[in-house]
C-alpha cells in the first residue's frame, strides 16, 4: 500500500515561509505523478502544483512566483516551499500521487489515487 506523510505545518506570519515535506513509501517518486493540493474550511480542495520527473512542473495561478514544487528521486519526497504567504493561504494542505496522470489534469483531485492525511497551515 503506497504511503504518504506530510509535515512541516504551521502558523506563519503574513509574508513569512514554510516548506512542507512529503514522505513517500511503496512508490517510486522517479516514476510517478506527484501533486500539492489544499483545502480550506468549507471550500473544494484544489491543486497548488504537481511534478512529473524533476523537471516538468505546474503550479496554480494563485502560488506562481511564491511557492514552488520540488521532488527528490533519491530521497523519495515531495516538497512545497511556500514564500510570502498570505492569509488566504490558510488550509490543510495533502500531498497526493498517482503512477499516471494527464497532462490536462494534473491538479484535478480526482486524478490521484494516493492522499496523505494533510498538513494545516494557517497564515494570520
Amino acid at each position: 500500500q503506497v504511503q504518504l506523510v506530510e509535515s512541516g505545518g504551521g502558523s506563519v506570519q503574513a509574508g513569512g515561509s514554510l516548506i512542507l515535506s512529503c514522505a513517500v513509501s511503496r512508490m517510486s517518486a522517479s516514476y510517478s505523478y506527484m501533486a500539492w493540493f489544499r483545502q480550506a474550511p468549507g471550500q473544494e480542495r484544489e491543486g497548488v502544483a504537481a511534478v512529473r520527473g524533476v523537471a516538468t512542473k505546474t503550479h496554480a495561478d494563485s502560488v506562481k512566483g511564491r511557492f514552488t514544487i520540488v521532488k527528490d528521486n533519491v530521497r523519495n519526497t515531495l516538497s512545497l516551499q511556500m514564500s510570502s504567504l498570505k492569509p488566504e493561504d490558510t488550509a490543510t494542505y495533502y500531498c497526493a500521487a498517482d503512477f499516471s496522470v494527464s497532462v490536462d489534469r494534473r491538479l484535478a483531485k480526482d486524478a490521484y489515487t494516493y492522499w496523505g492525511q494533510g498538513t494545516q497551515v494557517t497564515v494570520s
